[in-house]
């Protein structure tokens, strides 16, 4: 997302999916009682790598909630 703001383009396809990749990190850090400290970690990294950071968040989420489980 970084380098399409400092080209000073952004396609507004990827303005709506960061927006909604933001949203969906936010609304599961909250779901999950995170620290508010954790939960900006996540945001941050969601901010910088798109949906990729997202992805890490939910597969995170699945890893903790299957050894927990196990």
């Amino acid at each position: 997302m970084l380098i399409f703001w400092l080209l000073g383009y952004v396609p507004m396809v990827l303005l709506l999916t960061w927006l909604v990749s933001m949203y969906l990190a936010l609304v599961e850090t909250r779901q999950r009682h995170m620290d508010w400290r954790h939960t900006l970690w996540w945001l941050q990294l969601t901010f910088l790598f798109h949906f990729a950071g997202y992805l890490a968040l939910r597969g995170w989420f699945f890893y903790r909630r299957h050894r927990i489980a196990a």
